[in-house]
Formats: structure tokens, C-alpha cells, sequence
């Protein structure tokens, strides 16, 4: 039926893939009868037994429509004198628009990076005038894992945030848009890199994984649950058939398919960048940690190469591209990018 409309395999955002299968057959067995709505139905219940599991038994999930939301009502306990230290890349700073500012109130303290990641060294300035009333107060730390460009928190990385933030009375918050690639690269399981750590609250991402507009709130602290779905629904994220939204993250969940879906695409990403060892004209910026890969492309070959398989050009200079891998990549699909690369190189050589 839509044919004509010439869907094809984007490198652009794993955001661009469609449904997963598995996702798709469960929404349609949702999709009969009648259920309670705004999250009193059964398989609303039964979908909390999944997180409850998977996270540990303190979670509570509130679902929410967009990462933007998720993000924003994560860190929605914060008063507009208070500040959130991040990095200069974090997706909160970078891509949401002013949203947190807007909604919040809340001050964006900003630290320097080179891959994405940040040190509790780099938040002295940040912390030198608590209680200086001429001052915003910072108040939550926000860590993107895995990082706007693709590289991983280590264990012992968070743990020592988790310090550094009980020390200092801060919240912290795990951007977890890939939350599960990360699971996947470190071999560890999703409540080893969330309750585990002991992180207050966690955007965990569904869209970028297989699911259909639809996210969620992990809030594992008292502090972070406090009022939270007063919050929601006055963000007008509150939804009527939440079963929709549930039932989504009970199949990502249930049977670990979440697990299945990172392995694949994360490996498909360490595949493709072997892969492009047979191309001398083209560089990794960063070691691939994730399903994201970073390339310094010559300039001649963006341009022909995108027109086949769309992919962001990154800023930072030299060329650099973004390309990221989606759960339905595949052996054939990473066959013929080589191919179409080689073609490039024929018709277009580098400088």
C-alpha cells in the first residue's frame, strides 16, 4: 500500500526504524475489548511485575509519550532557583529546545567533554557557592548512557557519581534513551546499571528501541516519586489507554527481547566498523561502545552516500557523520553499504 512512498534503511536515527515484531503482535492483542484506562487495567499490572523484575522491586514506572518529556518530568522535582550539571553535549542541553528551562525554571550548568562523559572533578565550580543566594543551586546531575556520541559509562564510573552525588546531596539521573545498548556493550543487566548504582530516576528509552512513541519514567528514590504524577499529568503526558503503551514495554521486556534488540544492533555497529578497515580514507572519531558509529568521511563521498543510506553530518568538524544502527539492521544490509562505499570511492576519490 506504501510502496510508492520508497521506505528504506536509514542510517540517520535508530528513531527511523519501524516497530518490532514482537511489539507489533502485542499491541494488537492489546487491542481487543475494553480496560480501564489511565494505568488501572490488568496488563498495566502486569507490565509493572516486568519492570519490578528487570529493575528490582523499588521501581515505578510512569509512562510518557516523547524522550523530550521523559528527560524534562525525570528531573521535575527541582525549583526554579536550582541547577542540573551535565554535559555540553547532554541531549537536555542540546536537543530539547530550551524544554527543561521552559518548564523547570531550572538552571543547565554545563561541563566541557570530548566524548560525551563527565567527571565529578569538573563540578567544582558548579558547587563553590552553595547557599549563596546570588547563586543557582545545583541540585541533580544528569549522565547520558550511553553518551551523545555512542561511548559508555564503566560501572565503576557511576558508582563513583553515586558517591559524589550522596555526598553532595545531588540527584542523579541516567538519560537512558539507549539505556539497553549500554546494558549490552558492559555485559551487565539493566538493574546492575540503574538500582544497582542507586540512581534516583532514569529516562529509559523505548522509540530508538523497536517501540512506538513510547516511553517511560523509572523513579526509584522517594524523592524522585514525590508528586511525580502530579507533575505528569499537568505536562500533559497522562494517558487514557496506557494499556497502548504498557503493552509495548511488556513485550520489550518479557522474555528479555530488550536484551536481544541491543545485542543486535550494538554488534551489527562493532561489525560495520571492522568492517571499515578497508577503507583507509575513513577514520573512527570514537571506539564504538554502542549502536552509534562516528566517522570522518571524505568530503566527496557525504553527499553520494547519503542519498542512499541518510545519515546526519556531525558538528565537530573534519567531516564528521553520524551513523546509527536500528534494530532490523542485517548482515545483507551492511554488505551492500561496503558495496555502495566502494562505488563512492571509484567515482569520487579522496583528496
Amino acid at each position: 500500500m506504501f510502496e510508492e512512498l520508497g521506505f528504506n534503511y536509514s542510517l540517520g536515527s535508530d528513531n527511523h526504524s519501524g516497530v518490532h515484531p514482537r511489539v507489533m503482535e502485542v499491541l494488537s492483542a492489546a487491542n481487543r475489548g475494553h480496560a480501564h484506562a489511565y494505568g488501572m487495567d490488568e496488563l498495566c499490572r502486569l507490565t509493572l511485575e516486568e519492570f519490578r523484575r528487570v529493575f528490582g522491586p523499588e521501581v515505578e514506572p510512569h509512562y510518557v509519550f516523547t524522550g523530550t518529556a521523559a528527560n524534562v518530568l525525570c528531573l521535575s522535582s527541582l525549583k526554579s532557583f536550582e541547577a542540573v550539571i551535565c554535559s555540553e553535549e547532554a541531549h537536555i542541553h542540546v536537543d530539547e529546545c530550551g524544554a527543561p528551562e521552559k518548564f523547570l525554571g531550572a538552571k543547565l550548568w554545563t561541563v566541557p567533554t570530548r566524548d560525551g562523559k563527565i567527571t565529578p572533578a569538573q563540578c567544582g565550580p558548579a558547587l563553590s557557592r552553595g547557599g549563596d543566594q546570588h547563586f543557582s543551586q545545583p541540585r541533580a546531575v544528569s549522565l547520558t548512557q550511553p553518551t551523545e556520541l555512542g561511548l559508555c559509562y564503566t560501572l565503576d564510573e557511576l558508582r563513583e557519581w553515586r558517591r559524589f552525588t550522596t555526598e553532595k546531596n545531588l540527584m542523579l539521573h541516567l538519560d537512558g534513551a539507549r539505556l539497553v545498548n549500554a546494558a549490552a556493550h558492559l555485559n551487565v543487566s539493566l538493574k546492575e546499571l540503574t538500582s544497582g548504582i542507586g540512581v534516583d530516576v532514569v529516562s529509559f528509552g523505548g522509540t530508538k528501541n523497536g517501540l512506538m512513541g513510547a516511553e517511560v519514567c523509572l523513579l526509584f528514590t522517594k524523592p524522585a516519586k514525590e508528586n511525580f504524577k502530579f507533575y505528569r499529568k499537568q505536562a500533559m503526558q497522562l494517558s487514557s489507554k496506557t494499556r497502548f503503551l504498557a503493552a509495548q514495554f511488556y513485550a520489550f521486556l518479557k522474555d528479555d527481547l530488550w536484551l536481544e534488540i541491543a545485542r543486535h544492533s550494538t554488534s551489527h555497529a562493532t561489525r560495520l566498523s571492522h568492517a571499515l578497515n578497508e577503507f583507509s580514507e575513513i577514520r573512527l572519531a570514537h571506539p564504538v561502545q554502542s549502536n552509534a558509529l562516528f566517522v570522518h568521511l571524505p568530503k566527496a563521498w557525504i553527499a553520494p552516500l547519503r542519498k542512499k543510506y541518510f545519515f546526519y553530518v556531525w558538528p565537530g568538524g573534519e567531516n564528521l557523520c553520524r551513523w546509527m544502527i536500528s534494530f532490523d539492521w542485517t548482515d545483507e544490509l551492511t554488505n551492500k553499504l561496503l558495496e555502495e562505499i566502494r562505488e563512492v570511492r571509484k567515482c569520487f576519490p579522496a583528496a
